[in-house]
């Protein structure tokens, strides 16, 4: 039985707002739109209450893309509105899935926010609203449920849910689905973040280069996200020439993409670099900083 989408109206970001949804796009805005008259097109055709709502399922994962742009974009109101709206439609549609899934994401973007004990109140809802699931989708379950349990700093419960991902990510098929593939660059980014967490700064670091190791080379989003994670998780640390090379290899990437995400890291490269300013590595990097915001700016 699925649970009412009404009880997820409760961890706070930024309502959508105008700036939000000029900042996600037209093809954003089109998917939604597509989704609901496909949803409302399928309701309104005979005999749409016997039958196995196909369409409604098509819509919902056309829903599920529009709400992650949204929040892959950072526009984080307008992607909660989209979240909700997707658990909606999935309970219409009795797609446990995609229900599931959902929920995880609205996991993903509460811990992005700094909700720890939402974040896993979340992980652990999708968890449970799982149907049977096979390996690939348990691990992606799984992995969220420990960087949430690793936020209240419950290092047992982390570990152990790390440990239950591995295994199911071992036992997983070569495929990935088309919207919210796990693989092993997805599961060392988990892993990353519980050390972290919990204080273990040199044990996310070498999972965060484990991510980028396993990650396909066309997947530039995901690398700049990571590179720009590692940098500044390596300033934090005050390994100032490593975050350098790091920083160099997240523009390598982000002066060839348009990325919010990236944005938002590129904003804090120059500000925490400066006070290494007599470093040579520092100096070429803020020089070369320099020329791609100029870049960016034309």
């Amino acid at each position: 039985m699925l649970l009412s989408q009404g009880r997820w109206k409760m961890f706070s970001c930024t309502s959508p707002s105008a700036r939000d949804r000029r900042e996600v796009g037209d093809r954003t805005r089109s998917l939604v739109t597509r989704a609901e008259a496909e949803a409302d097109e399928d309701d309104a055709l005979p005999g749409a209450e016997g039958r196995p709502a196909v369409r409604r399922e098509r819509a919902v994962e056309h829903d599920a893309v529009s709400r992650w742009m949204a929040m892959y974009e950072t526009a984080h109101g307008l992607g909660q509105s989209y979240y909700l709206r997707a658990l909606e439609m999935a309970a219409a549609a009795g797609d446990h899935i995609t229900y599931c899934r959902t929920l995880r994401g609205m996991a993903l973007q509460a811990s992005s926010l700094g909700h720890g004990p939402k974040a896993l109140e979340l992980a652990d809802s999708a968890a449970e609203a799982a149907p049977a699931a096979g390996p690939r989708l348990t691990a992606f379950l799984r992995g969220q449920q420990a960087h949430g349990a690793a936020m209240v700093k419950d290092q047992r419960q982390a570990f152990a849910r790390l440990r239950e991902t591995e295994d199911a990510l071992s036992r997983a098929d070569g495929r990935n689905d088309a919207v919210g593939g796990y693989d092993q660059a997805a599961y060392h980014f988990h892993v990353s973040h519980v050390p972290w967490e919990l204080g273990d700064q040199a044990g996310s670091v070498r999972a965060l280069r484990a991510s980028n190791r396993a990650r396909p080379t066309n997947e530039k989003q995901g690398r700049v996200h990571a590179n720009g994670l590692l940098a500044r998780r390596q300033m934090k640390m005050r390994h100032v020439e490593a975050a350098a090379e790091t920083w160099n290899a997240f523009l390598d990437d982000y002066v060839t993409i348009s990325s919010a995400r990236g944005d938002e890291h590129f904003r804090t490269l120059r500000p925490e670099i400066a006070p290494y300013a007599g470093l040579r590595a520092v100096q070429q990097l803020d020089q070369r900083a320099a020329e791609v915001a100029r870049l960016k700016a034309a």
